[in-house]
Protein backbone atom coordinates (compact mmCIF):
# COMPACT_ATOMS: atom_id res chain seq x y z
CA UNK A 1 0.00 0.00 0.00
CA UNK A 2 1.17 3.53 -0.82
CA UNK A 3 0.71 6.00 2.01
CA UNK A 4 -0.63 9.48 1.32
CA UNK A 5 2.00 12.19 1.57
CA UNK A 6 -0.18 15.15 2.48
CA UNK A 7 2.83 17.19 3.59
CA UNK A 8 4.08 17.57 0.02
CA UNK A 9 0.78 18.11 -1.85
CA UNK A 10 -2.96 18.50 -1.38
CA UNK A 11 -3.50 15.03 -2.86
CA UNK A 12 -1.21 12.05 -2.87
CA UNK A 13 0.28 10.92 -6.16
CA UNK A 14 1.18 7.39 -7.22
CA UNK A 15 2.95 6.64 -10.51
CA UNK A 16 2.33 3.47 -12.52
CA UNK A 17 4.79 2.74 -15.34
CA UNK A 18 3.61 0.25 -17.96
CA UNK A 19 6.44 -1.96 -19.21
CA UNK A 20 4.69 -5.29 -19.81
CA UNK A 21 4.37 -5.13 -23.59
CA UNK A 22 6.32 -7.37 -25.95
CA UNK A 23 7.29 -4.66 -28.45
CA UNK A 24 7.12 -6.90 -31.52
CA UNK A 25 7.71 -4.04 -33.95
CA UNK A 26 11.24 -3.63 -32.63
CA UNK A 27 11.99 -7.10 -34.08
CA UNK A 28 14.50 -7.71 -31.34
CA UNK A 29 15.35 -10.35 -28.74
CA UNK A 30 15.88 -7.44 -26.33
CA UNK A 31 12.69 -6.11 -24.68
CA UNK A 32 11.67 -2.81 -26.19
CA UNK A 33 11.93 -0.81 -22.96
CA UNK A 34 15.56 -1.93 -22.53
CA UNK A 35 16.74 -0.47 -25.83
CA UNK A 36 19.03 2.41 -24.97
CA UNK A 37 19.18 6.07 -25.90
CA UNK A 38 21.37 8.66 -24.23
CA UNK A 39 23.14 6.06 -22.10
CA UNK A 40 19.99 4.69 -20.43
CA UNK A 41 17.30 2.18 -21.40
CA UNK A 42 14.00 3.71 -22.46
CA UNK A 43 12.36 2.75 -19.18
CA UNK A 44 15.28 4.32 -17.29
CA UNK A 45 14.39 7.73 -18.67
CA UNK A 46 10.77 7.24 -17.60
CA UNK A 47 11.91 6.25 -14.12
CA UNK A 48 14.07 9.38 -13.92
CA UNK A 49 11.20 11.73 -14.71
CA UNK A 50 8.86 9.83 -12.38
CA UNK A 51 11.29 10.32 -9.49
CA UNK A 52 11.58 14.02 -10.34
CA UNK A 53 7.87 14.36 -9.46
CA UNK A 54 8.55 13.13 -5.89
CA UNK A 55 5.49 10.85 -5.83
CA UNK A 56 4.34 8.78 -2.89
CA UNK A 57 5.20 5.59 -4.75
CA UNK A 58 6.30 4.25 -8.14
CA UNK A 59 5.14 0.89 -9.48
CA UNK A 60 6.38 -0.78 -12.69
CA UNK A 61 4.15 -3.41 -14.29
CA UNK A 62 5.99 -6.25 -16.07
CA UNK A 63 5.09 -9.33 -18.04
CA UNK A 64 7.22 -10.21 -21.10
CA UNK A 65 10.88 -10.85 -20.18
CA UNK A 66 9.90 -10.04 -16.61
CA UNK A 67 13.16 -10.97 -14.86
CA UNK A 68 15.40 -9.16 -17.34
CA UNK A 69 13.45 -5.90 -17.07
CA UNK A 70 13.04 -6.19 -13.30
CA UNK A 71 16.80 -6.47 -12.90
CA UNK A 72 17.34 -3.36 -14.99
CA UNK A 73 14.61 -1.37 -13.22
CA UNK A 74 15.73 -2.18 -9.70
CA UNK A 75 19.33 -1.54 -10.72
CA UNK A 76 18.35 2.02 -11.63
CA UNK A 77 15.94 2.60 -8.74
CA UNK A 78 16.06 -0.02 -5.95
CA UNK A 79 13.03 1.54 -4.26
CA UNK A 80 10.76 0.81 -7.25
CA UNK A 81 8.01 -1.76 -6.68
CA UNK A 82 7.64 -4.36 -9.44
CA UNK A 83 4.13 -5.65 -10.17
CA UNK A 84 3.53 -8.75 -12.29
CA UNK A 85 0.77 -8.73 -14.87
CA UNK A 86 -1.02 -12.04 -15.37
CA UNK A 87 -1.81 -13.69 -18.71
CA UNK A 88 -4.72 -11.34 -19.40
CA UNK A 89 -3.28 -8.97 -22.03
CA UNK A 90 -3.62 -5.23 -22.36
CA UNK A 91 -2.71 -1.96 -20.71
CA UNK A 92 -6.07 -1.84 -18.92
CA UNK A 93 -5.28 -5.09 -17.17
CA UNK A 94 -1.77 -3.82 -16.33
CA UNK A 95 -3.21 -0.80 -14.53
CA UNK A 96 -5.79 -2.97 -12.80
CA UNK A 97 -3.16 -5.23 -11.21
CA UNK A 98 -1.17 -2.16 -10.14
CA UNK A 99 -4.30 -0.70 -8.54
CA UNK A 100 -4.75 -3.91 -6.59
CA UNK A 101 -1.19 -3.45 -5.31
CA UNK A 102 -2.03 0.12 -4.22
CA UNK A 103 -4.77 -1.18 -1.93
CA UNK A 104 -7.05 1.59 -0.61
CA UNK A 105 -4.88 4.42 -1.97
CA UNK A 106 -7.07 7.50 -2.45
CA UNK A 107 -5.26 10.10 -4.49
CA UNK A 108 -4.22 10.70 -8.07
CA UNK A 109 -2.71 7.96 -10.22
CA UNK A 110 -0.32 9.03 -12.97
CA UNK A 111 0.09 6.37 -15.66
CA UNK A 112 3.23 6.51 -17.81
CA UNK A 113 4.43 4.28 -20.63
CA UNK A 114 7.87 2.72 -20.39
CA UNK A 115 8.51 3.48 -24.05
CA UNK A 116 7.94 7.27 -23.90
CA UNK A 117 11.40 8.47 -22.85
CA UNK A 118 11.42 12.18 -23.69
CA UNK A 119 8.81 13.59 -21.33
CA UNK A 120 10.10 16.11 -18.81
CA UNK A 121 8.97 16.85 -15.29
CA UNK A 122 7.61 20.31 -16.22
CA UNK A 123 5.16 18.80 -18.72
CA UNK A 124 3.97 16.19 -16.23
CA UNK A 125 3.70 18.72 -13.41
CA UNK A 126 1.51 20.86 -15.67
CA UNK A 127 -0.63 17.83 -16.54
CA UNK A 128 -1.19 16.94 -12.87
CA UNK A 129 -1.91 20.57 -11.99
CA UNK A 130 -4.50 20.89 -14.77
CA UNK A 131 -6.11 17.63 -13.67
CA UNK A 132 -6.44 18.79 -10.08
CA UNK A 133 -7.63 22.27 -10.99
CA UNK A 134 -10.44 20.89 -13.18
CA UNK A 135 -11.50 18.21 -10.67
CA UNK A 136 -11.58 15.81 -13.64
CA UNK A 137 -11.94 12.08 -13.18
CA UNK A 138 -9.21 11.67 -15.77
CA UNK A 139 -6.89 13.96 -17.69
CA UNK A 140 -4.81 12.72 -20.58
CA UNK A 141 -1.78 14.06 -22.39
CA UNK A 142 -2.17 14.42 -26.14
CA UNK A 143 -0.01 15.63 -29.01
CA UNK A 144 -0.75 17.07 -32.43
CA UNK A 145 1.47 15.54 -35.12
CA UNK A 146 1.72 15.63 -38.91
CA UNK A 147 1.86 11.85 -39.25
CA UNK A 148 -0.31 10.09 -36.64
CA UNK A 149 0.11 6.61 -38.12
CA UNK A 150 0.51 3.94 -35.46
CA UNK A 151 -0.85 6.02 -32.60
CA UNK A 152 -4.29 6.05 -30.94
CA UNK A 153 -6.47 8.94 -32.10
CA UNK A 154 -8.19 11.31 -29.67
CA UNK A 155 -11.85 11.70 -30.57
CA UNK A 156 -13.56 14.83 -29.31
CA UNK A 157 -17.24 15.70 -29.14
CA UNK A 158 -19.13 18.74 -30.45
CA UNK A 159 -18.18 20.69 -27.33
CA UNK A 160 -14.53 19.72 -27.93
CA UNK A 161 -14.48 17.47 -24.87
CA UNK A 162 -12.69 14.12 -25.10
CA UNK A 163 -15.14 11.27 -25.66
CA UNK A 164 -12.90 8.30 -26.50
CA UNK A 165 -9.64 7.05 -27.96
CA UNK A 166 -9.48 4.84 -31.04
CA UNK A 167 -6.46 2.66 -31.77
CA UNK A 168 -4.96 2.62 -35.25
CA UNK A 169 -6.20 -0.88 -36.09
CA UNK A 170 -9.74 -0.07 -34.98
CA UNK A 171 -10.05 3.41 -36.56
CA UNK A 172 -12.37 4.30 -39.43
CA UNK A 173 -10.98 6.38 -42.29
CA UNK A 174 -12.34 9.58 -40.73
CA UNK A 175 -10.94 8.68 -37.32
CA UNK A 176 -7.56 7.74 -38.80
CA UNK A 177 -7.37 11.22 -40.34
CA UNK A 178 -7.35 12.85 -36.88
CA UNK A 179 -3.91 14.30 -36.08
CA UNK A 180 -4.34 14.59 -32.30
CA UNK A 181 -2.89 11.44 -30.79
CA UNK A 182 -2.87 9.78 -27.41
CA UNK A 183 0.54 10.05 -25.72
CA UNK A 184 -0.20 7.13 -23.40
CA UNK A 185 0.02 9.35 -20.32
CA UNK A 186 -2.95 9.80 -17.98
CA UNK A 187 -3.85 11.12 -14.55
CA UNK A 188 -6.83 9.46 -12.87
CA UNK A 189 -8.57 10.00 -9.61
CA UNK A 190 -8.08 6.65 -7.91
CA UNK A 191 -11.74 6.13 -6.91
CA UNK A 192 -13.40 6.43 -10.36
CA UNK A 193 -10.50 4.55 -11.94
CA UNK A 194 -10.98 1.66 -9.54
CA UNK A 195 -14.76 1.69 -10.08
CA UNK A 196 -14.61 1.52 -13.88
CA UNK A 197 -11.46 -0.39 -14.81
CA UNK A 198 -13.13 -3.77 -14.38
CA UNK A 199 -15.63 -2.79 -17.11
CA UNK A 200 -13.00 -2.68 -19.86
CA UNK A 201 -13.76 -5.31 -22.50
CA UNK A 202 -11.83 -6.96 -25.33
CA UNK A 203 -13.95 -5.93 -28.35
CA UNK A 204 -11.01 -4.77 -30.47
CA UNK A 205 -8.72 -6.09 -33.20
CA UNK A 206 -6.14 -7.32 -30.69
CA UNK A 207 -8.54 -8.84 -28.17
CA UNK A 208 -6.86 -6.89 -25.36
CA UNK A 209 -8.09 -4.80 -22.47
CA UNK A 210 -7.04 -1.33 -23.55
CA UNK A 211 -6.59 1.37 -20.92
CA UNK A 212 -7.72 3.80 -23.60
CA UNK A 213 -11.25 2.43 -23.19
CA UNK A 214 -11.35 4.06 -19.75
CA UNK A 215 -11.85 7.43 -21.42
CA UNK A 216 -15.06 6.30 -23.10
CA UNK A 217 -16.30 4.56 -19.95
CA UNK A 218 -15.77 7.67 -17.80
CA UNK A 219 -17.39 9.88 -20.46
CA UNK A 220 -20.39 7.54 -20.61
CA UNK A 221 -20.74 7.87 -16.83
CA UNK A 222 -20.90 11.64 -17.26
CA UNK A 223 -17.59 12.14 -15.49
CA UNK A 224 -15.23 14.88 -16.62
CA UNK A 225 -12.38 13.83 -18.92
CA UNK A 226 -9.80 16.50 -19.64
CA UNK A 227 -6.89 16.69 -22.05
CA UNK A 228 -3.69 18.71 -22.10
CA UNK A 229 -1.85 19.10 -25.40
CA UNK A 230 1.88 18.61 -24.96
CA UNK A 231 3.82 21.80 -25.79
CA UNK A 232 6.45 19.69 -27.56
CA UNK A 233 4.82 16.93 -29.56
CA UNK A 234 8.10 15.09 -30.14
CA UNK A 235 8.58 14.68 -26.40
CA UNK A 236 5.25 12.91 -26.05
CA UNK A 237 5.83 10.28 -28.73
CA UNK A 238 6.48 6.67 -27.87
CA UNK A 239 9.06 4.35 -29.41
CA UNK A 240 7.62 1.42 -31.33
CA UNK A 241 10.32 0.52 -33.87
CA UNK A 242 13.96 1.16 -34.71
CA UNK A 243 13.14 4.26 -36.77
CA UNK A 244 11.39 5.90 -33.83
CA UNK A 245 14.21 4.75 -31.54
CA UNK A 246 16.73 6.65 -33.66
CA UNK A 247 14.47 9.70 -33.81
CA UNK A 248 14.09 9.70 -30.02
CA UNK A 249 17.84 9.30 -29.56
CA UNK A 250 18.54 12.27 -31.84
CA UNK A 251 15.97 14.46 -30.09
CA UNK A 252 17.29 13.54 -26.64
CA UNK A 253 20.88 14.18 -27.72
CA UNK A 254 20.01 17.61 -29.11
CA UNK A 255 18.39 18.46 -25.78
CA UNK A 256 21.42 17.18 -23.84
CA UNK A 257 23.98 19.03 -25.98
CA UNK A 258 22.01 22.27 -25.68
CA UNK A 259 21.86 21.89 -21.89
CA UNK A 260 25.65 21.60 -21.66
CA UNK A 261 26.14 24.53 -24.01
CA UNK A 262 24.02 26.65 -21.70
CA UNK A 263 26.17 25.42 -18.79
CA UNK A 264 29.33 26.83 -20.43
CA UNK A 265 30.57 23.96 -22.61
CA UNK A 266 31.72 24.76 -26.14
CA UNK A 267 30.29 22.24 -28.60
CA UNK A 268 31.64 23.15 -31.99
CA UNK A 269 29.30 20.94 -34.03
CA UNK A 270 26.17 19.79 -32.17
CA UNK A 271 25.00 17.70 -35.12
CA UNK A 272 27.97 15.32 -34.87
CA UNK A 273 28.41 15.37 -31.09
CA UNK A 274 26.76 12.73 -28.87
CA UNK A 275 26.63 13.14 -25.11
CA UNK A 276 24.84 10.64 -22.87
CA UNK A 277 22.56 12.00 -20.15
CA UNK A 278 24.73 10.12 -17.64
CA UNK A 279 27.91 12.03 -18.59
CA UNK A 280 29.03 15.25 -16.88
CA UNK A 281 31.00 18.17 -18.27
CA UNK A 282 32.44 21.22 -16.53
CA UNK A 283 32.34 24.81 -17.82
CA UNK A 284 35.04 25.69 -20.36
CA UNK A 285 35.26 22.18 -21.77
CA UNK A 286 35.61 22.21 -25.56
CA UNK A 287 34.08 19.40 -27.61
CA UNK A 288 35.15 19.18 -31.25
CA UNK A 289 33.22 17.47 -34.10
CA UNK A 290 32.48 13.76 -34.35
CA UNK A 291 32.92 13.14 -30.63
CA UNK A 292 30.99 10.74 -28.36
CA UNK A 293 31.03 11.29 -24.58
CA UNK A 294 29.26 8.25 -23.22
CA UNK A 295 27.92 6.59 -20.09
CA UNK A 296 29.48 7.89 -16.83
CA UNK A 297 32.30 9.89 -18.44
CA UNK A 298 33.25 13.05 -16.51
CA UNK A 299 35.23 15.84 -18.16
CA UNK A 300 36.81 18.65 -16.13
CA UNK A 301 37.26 22.33 -16.95
CA UNK A 302 39.61 23.33 -19.74
CA UNK A 303 39.76 19.90 -21.35
CA UNK A 304 39.58 19.65 -25.15
CA UNK A 305 37.92 16.51 -26.47
CA UNK A 306 38.01 15.58 -30.15
CA UNK A 307 37.67 15.66 -33.00
CA UNK A 308 36.79 12.06 -33.85
CA UNK A 309 36.96 10.80 -30.26
CA UNK A 310 34.96 8.33 -28.17
CA UNK A 311 35.08 8.27 -24.37
CA UNK A 312 33.22 5.57 -22.43
CA UNK A 313 33.16 5.67 -18.61
CA UNK A 314 36.30 7.82 -18.50
CA UNK A 315 37.60 10.52 -16.16
CA UNK A 316 39.28 13.45 -17.88
CA UNK A 317 41.00 16.02 -15.66
CA UNK A 318 41.60 19.74 -16.12
CA UNK A 319 43.26 20.98 -19.32
CA UNK A 320 43.73 17.52 -20.81
CA UNK A 321 43.62 17.09 -24.58
CA UNK A 322 42.20 13.95 -26.17
CA UNK A 323 42.02 13.92 -29.97
CA UNK A 324 41.12 11.28 -32.53
CA UNK A 325 41.22 8.56 -29.89
CA UNK A 326 39.12 5.84 -28.28
CA UNK A 327 39.11 5.30 -24.51
CA UNK A 328 37.10 3.10 -22.14
CA UNK A 329 37.31 3.07 -18.33
CA UNK A 330 40.44 5.21 -18.43
CA UNK A 331 41.64 7.98 -16.10
CA UNK A 332 43.29 10.85 -17.96
CA UNK A 333 45.09 13.28 -15.67
CA UNK A 334 45.51 17.06 -15.77
CA UNK A 335 47.57 18.74 -18.51
CA UNK A 336 47.96 15.48 -20.41
CA UNK A 337 47.88 14.73 -24.13
CA UNK A 338 46.26 11.70 -25.74
CA UNK A 339 46.36 10.90 -29.46
CA UNK A 340 45.90 11.18 -32.24
CA UNK A 341 44.87 7.61 -32.94
CA UNK A 342 45.41 6.26 -29.42
CA UNK A 343 43.46 3.35 -27.95
CA UNK A 344 43.06 3.40 -24.16
CA UNK A 345 41.57 0.18 -22.84
CA UNK A 346 40.15 -0.38 -19.34
CA UNK A 347 42.53 0.18 -16.47
CA UNK A 348 44.63 2.85 -18.17
CA UNK A 349 45.76 5.71 -15.94
CA UNK A 350 47.74 8.66 -17.33
CA UNK A 351 49.08 10.93 -14.60
CA UNK A 352 49.60 14.70 -14.75
CA UNK A 353 51.62 16.04 -17.67
CA UNK A 354 51.89 12.65 -19.34
CA UNK A 355 51.41 11.69 -22.97
CA UNK A 356 49.95 8.74 -24.85
CA UNK A 357 50.69 9.43 -28.47
CA UNK A 358 50.01 8.30 -32.01
CA UNK A 359 49.06 4.66 -32.56
CA UNK A 360 49.61 3.69 -28.94
CA UNK A 361 47.47 1.04 -27.22
CA UNK A 362 47.38 0.82 -23.43
CA UNK A 363 45.66 -1.62 -21.08
CA UNK A 364 45.65 -2.03 -17.29
CA UNK A 365 48.62 0.30 -17.02
CA UNK A 366 49.69 3.39 -15.09
CA UNK A 367 51.82 5.99 -16.83
CA UNK A 368 53.41 8.26 -14.25
CA UNK A 369 53.65 12.01 -13.94
CA UNK A 370 55.37 13.62 -16.93
CA UNK A 371 55.99 10.28 -18.64
CA UNK A 372 55.54 9.78 -22.38
CA UNK A 373 54.69 6.93 -24.67
CA UNK A 374 54.79 8.97 -27.85
CA UNK A 375 54.09 6.56 -30.72
CA UNK A 376 53.68 3.08 -32.19
CA UNK A 377 53.61 1.18 -28.89
CA UNK A 378 51.68 -1.40 -26.89
CA UNK A 379 51.72 -0.97 -23.10
CA UNK A 380 49.84 -3.71 -21.25
CA UNK A 381 49.86 -4.63 -17.54
CA UNK A 382 52.60 -2.08 -16.88
CA UNK A 383 53.53 0.42 -14.19
CA UNK A 384 55.60 3.34 -15.49
CA UNK A 385 57.19 5.83 -13.08
CA UNK A 386 57.78 9.57 -13.39
CA UNK A 387 59.67 11.30 -16.19
CA UNK A 388 59.91 8.23 -18.42
CA UNK A 389 60.26 8.38 -22.20
CA UNK A 390 59.69 5.20 -24.19
CA UNK A 391 61.08 5.18 -27.72
CA UNK A 392 58.98 4.42 -30.79
CA UNK A 393 57.81 0.84 -31.07
CA UNK A 394 57.98 -0.06 -27.37
CA UNK A 395 56.16 -3.25 -26.43
CA UNK A 396 55.57 -4.67 -22.98
CA UNK A 397 55.06 -8.35 -23.78
CA UNK A 398 52.69 -9.28 -20.97
CA UNK A 399 51.39 -12.71 -22.04
CA UNK A 400 53.36 -15.97 -22.05
CA UNK A 401 50.55 -18.07 -23.55
CA UNK A 402 49.44 -19.14 -20.07
CA UNK A 403 49.17 -16.04 -17.89
CA UNK A 404 49.56 -12.26 -17.88
CA UNK A 405 52.64 -10.77 -16.21
CA UNK A 406 53.54 -7.23 -15.21
CA UNK A 407 56.31 -4.89 -16.30
CA UNK A 408 57.56 -2.23 -13.86
CA UNK A 409 59.54 0.70 -15.25
CA UNK A 410 61.08 3.06 -12.71
CA UNK A 411 61.45 6.84 -12.72
CA UNK A 412 63.47 8.73 -15.37
CA UNK A 413 63.96 5.68 -17.59
CA UNK A 414 64.68 6.35 -21.27
CA UNK A 415 64.37 3.50 -23.74
CA UNK A 416 65.66 3.20 -27.27
CA UNK A 417 63.42 2.62 -30.25
CA UNK A 418 61.87 -0.78 -30.89
CA UNK A 419 62.32 -2.24 -27.41
CA UNK A 420 60.48 -5.32 -26.20
CA UNK A 421 60.12 -5.73 -22.42
CA UNK A 422 59.35 -9.42 -21.76
CA UNK A 423 57.33 -9.55 -18.53
CA UNK A 424 57.77 -10.12 -15.69
CA UNK A 425 60.62 -7.64 -15.73
CA UNK A 426 61.67 -4.58 -13.72
CA UNK A 427 63.63 -1.60 -15.04
CA UNK A 428 65.39 0.37 -12.32
CA UNK A 429 65.27 4.15 -11.87
CA UNK A 430 67.39 6.12 -14.31
CA UNK A 431 68.23 3.10 -16.48
CA UNK A 432 68.69 3.23 -20.25
CA UNK A 433 68.02 0.65 -22.95
CA UNK A 434 69.57 0.51 -26.40
CA UNK A 435 67.72 0.56 -29.72
CA UNK A 436 66.25 -2.80 -30.68
CA UNK A 437 66.85 -4.31 -27.24
CA UNK A 438 64.82 -7.28 -26.05
CA UNK A 439 64.79 -6.96 -22.27
CA UNK A 440 64.30 -10.35 -20.60
CA UNK A 441 66.06 -9.66 -17.28
CA UNK A 442 65.74 -6.98 -14.65
CA UNK A 443 67.85 -3.86 -15.32
CA UNK A 444 69.55 -2.28 -12.27
CA UNK A 445 69.12 1.46 -11.59
CA UNK A 446 71.33 3.58 -13.82
CA UNK A 447 72.42 0.66 -16.02
CA UNK A 448 72.45 0.52 -19.83
CA UNK A 449 70.75 -2.61 -21.17
CA UNK A 450 71.81 -3.89 -24.61
CA UNK A 451 70.96 -7.03 -26.55
CA UNK A 452 72.90 -6.40 -29.76
CA UNK A 453 74.59 -9.16 -31.82
CA UNK A 454 77.62 -8.13 -33.97
CA UNK A 455 76.55 -7.09 -37.46
CA UNK A 456 77.77 -9.39 -40.29
CA UNK A 457 77.60 -8.44 -43.99
CA UNK A 458 77.54 -11.25 -46.61
CA UNK A 459 78.92 -9.68 -49.78
CA UNK A 460 77.26 -10.59 -53.08
CA UNK A 461 74.31 -12.38 -51.41
CA UNK A 462 71.65 -10.67 -53.55
CA UNK A 463 73.39 -11.25 -56.88
CA UNK A 464 73.95 -14.91 -55.97
CA UNK A 465 70.53 -15.69 -54.50
CA UNK A 466 68.26 -13.29 -56.41
CA UNK A 467 69.79 -13.16 -59.90
CA UNK A 468 67.86 -11.24 -62.54
CA UNK A 469 65.86 -9.18 -60.03
CA UNK A 470 65.78 -5.39 -59.99
CA UNK A 471 67.63 -5.48 -56.69
CA UNK A 472 70.42 -7.66 -58.15
CA UNK A 473 70.75 -5.38 -61.20
CA UNK A 474 70.92 -2.31 -58.93
CA UNK A 475 73.58 -3.99 -56.79
CA UNK A 476 75.67 -4.88 -59.88
CA UNK A 477 75.48 -1.30 -61.13
CA UNK A 478 76.43 0.12 -57.75
CA UNK A 479 79.29 -2.38 -57.37
CA UNK A 480 80.61 -1.52 -60.85
CA UNK A 481 80.40 2.21 -60.13
CA UNK A 482 82.18 1.74 -56.81
CA UNK A 483 84.95 -0.35 -58.47
CA UNK A 484 85.40 2.29 -61.20
CA UNK A 485 85.61 5.03 -58.57
CA UNK A 486 88.13 3.05 -56.57
CA UNK A 487 90.24 2.49 -59.72
CA UNK A 488 90.20 6.17 -60.57
CA UNK A 489 91.34 7.06 -57.08
CA UNK A 490 94.21 4.55 -57.30
CA UNK A 491 95.38 6.04 -60.63
CA UNK A 492 95.35 9.54 -59.14
CA UNK A 493 97.28 8.25 -56.18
Amino acid sequence: MVENNTASSARALAVIILAAGQGTRMKSSLPKVLHRIGGRPLVGHVLDVARDLHPDGILVVLRHERDLIAEAVTGISPEIRVVDQDEIPGTGRAVQVALDELGDFDGDVLVLSGDVPLLDADTLDALVAAHRASLAAATMLTAVVEDPHGYGRVIRGIDHSVTRIVEQKDATDDEAAVTEINAGVYVFQAEPLRAHIGLIGTANAQGERYLTDMIGLLHASRLTVGAVVAPDASAALGVNDRVQLAQAAKALNARTVRRWQLEGVTVQDPDTTWIDVTATLAPDVTVLPNTHILRATAVSSGAVIGPDTSLVDCEVAENATVRRSDATLAVIGPDTHVGPFAYLRPGTRLDAGGKIGTFVETKNSTIGEGSKVPHLSYIGDTTIGRGVNLGAGAITANYDDLAKHRTVIGDEVHSGSHNVFVAPVRIGDGAKTGAGAVIRKDVPPGALALSVAPQRNVDGWVETNRPGTAAADAAVRARSAQEADDGAQQEQG
